[in-house]
């Protein structure tokens, strides 16, 4: 028997057609509509609005922006002020909080996996992370026919198509939502975003809408004045009132409660207008819509745990050293918050009447937060090589400091490095060491001092060995706190 051979460019044209029928596609549903179809003619108007968009730098990192979304001659110009703003910046996952102009539901919904389509091409549902929303509760369910003629997720993916590269997306639709339901959707947004910093989230909202040109200003100033606040409850029970109006409002409300809880209040208002300005009709009678692009964000990073998180973590540290210096047994814990279950490394330090007596950690996530804080704890007190065993006695002079870590992340160079802000990691074979951030601003050294003591008294190489190309250089953040905080 003969067997013809199948040409080579069959075979890729097959495998290609496989992969796509794979791959659930969302198809656009505004494209020719709110933007240009044409890949071409997209591309340039993206590249006018974001060149008109004049912004000043933030020094910070965004959390969330909250963006207009009607057709691009409308809040496009709005809109590009945001998206200039993080242009270039290294956000992994983007979670778009979009509301739900033609289907009714309580509470969330996820489009759970695939792809969306753009004339810009495809981006792609961060699977992974949509699996750590809709396994929890039912607060946030998988429906992909609510994503069906809806404009306000679809209308961000060609702007950020535009100025981010190598990112996915979870496109989450909001409905009516009580404010527990807010709060226990972003409690699950929070938790699965929990020690990542290359997360952000795009609120998809317009604002005022109404025919009254006047009465757009003025109410729009009453939702700006809670949202510069950061006072999300506020601004719930204004809506629910209709003093303040935000056709995006549950999802604005839901992106406060998650960047207030971790540390990022500061608030810049980019661009407001309206409709009427846009078109030059404020003579009155004319339907107008509100436009705001708002950033927030945090000059120092915020925070992975709120201060009840901290308090948590302090007293399970200290009643995991209590319970094994009187049993030998480690102890039973469960936990239920969404943050404190992620899996995240850790440090637990131990000062006596302010000087080391242990400190132990784990710098990669091998179990959730809570764990592993009850371990190292325990591993601080009785097994830290350079010290002899806490004794019960001792415990009540002791002083807990924790450090969370955010993941590991490797740098070709030194100048990567910023003290007092990044811990260090150097690996060289099979030998490595590691300082945590606080060790440059408690010593006092400079860069090179900082990497020579790492390299010679923590990881056993020569002190230049940093400068090797084969050394291994690896950063992260800390968020240290301790009971001396209160």
């Amino acid at each position: 028997m003969k067997f013809k051979t199948i040409p080579l460019v069959l075979i890729i044209l097959l495998s290609f057609f496989s992969i796509c029928l794979a791959l659930s596609v969302k198809q656009p549903d505004f494209s020719g509509k709110f933007y240009p179809a044409e890949k071409d003619k997209l591309a340039e108007i993206l590249d006018s609005l974001l060149e008109k968009a004049v912004v000043n730098p933030l020094s910070g990192e965004v959390l969330v922006l909250i963006s207009p979304h009607a057709g691009y001659g409308y809040s496009g110009q709005t809109a590009a002020y945001g998206y200039k703003l993080i242009k270039g910046k290294p956000y992994k996952t983007v979670i778009i909080l979009g509301t739900s102009h033609r289907k009714f539901f309580n509470g969330a919904v996820v489009y759970p996996k695939g792809a969306f389509e753009t004339g810009l091409g495809l981006l792609n549902v961060d699977e992974e992370f949509v699996a750590k929303l809709i396994n929890k509760e039912p607060d946030i369910l998988a429906d992909e026919s609510a994503f069906n003629g809806e404009h306000s997720v679809e209308v961000q993916l060609p702007f950020l198509q535009r100025v981010l590269s190598d990112f996915k997306i979870v496109p989450l639709v909001i409905g009516d939502c009580s404010l527990e339901n807010c709060k226990k959707i972003a409690s699950l947004i929070k938790g699965a975003a929990a020690g990542r910093k290359d997360v952000l989230i795009v609120v998809s909202s317009d604002l005022y809408h109404g025919y009254d040109f006047k009465e757009a200003d003025q109410i729009d100033s009453l939702s700006l004045e809670f949202i510069k606040k950061m006072d999300y409850e506020g601004l719930y029970y204004s809506l629910r009132e209709a003093k303040a109006q935000a056709c995006g409002g549950f999802a604005i409300v839901v992106a406060l409660n998650i960047a207030k809880e971790i540390g990022f209040d500061q608030v810049e208002i980019l661009n407001h207008t309206n409709s009427a300005v846009v078109t030059g009709e404020t003579s009155g009678g004319q339907w107008t819509v509100g436009y705001a692009s708002i950033a927030i964000y945090n000059p120092e990073g915020g925070r992975m745990l709120n201060s009840q998180q901290r308090k948590k973590l302090l007293k399970i540290a200290r009643s995991s050293i209590n319970a094994y210096l009187q049993s030998g047994k480690k102890v039973e814990l469960t936990e239920t918050d969404q943050v404190l279950t992620q899996e995240m490394g850790a440090f637990v330090t131990l000062n006596k009447h302010g000087d080391l007596r242990g400190c132990i950690g784990s710098l990669t996530a091998s179990k959730p937060l809570y764990l592993t804080v009850r371990d190292m704890a325990v591993e601080a007190a009785v097994g830290d090589p350079r010290f002899s065993p806490l004794t019960l006695t001792e415990l009540k002079d002791i002083e807990i400091e924790i450090s969370v870590l955010s993941p590991l992340k490797m740098v070709d160079s030194a100048e990567r490095i910023e003290l007092g802000k990044h811990g260090v990691l150097v690996r060289k074979g099979y030998q490595s060491g590691v300082f945590l951030p606080q060790v440059a601003t408690e010593t006092g050294w400079n860069k090179e001092e900082f990497l020579n003591n790492l390299c010679a008294h923590k990881a056993g190489l020569p002190q230049d060995a940093w400068k090797d190309e084969s050394t291994e250089l690896y950063i992260f953040n800390a968020e240290v706190f301790s009971e001396k905080e209160g």
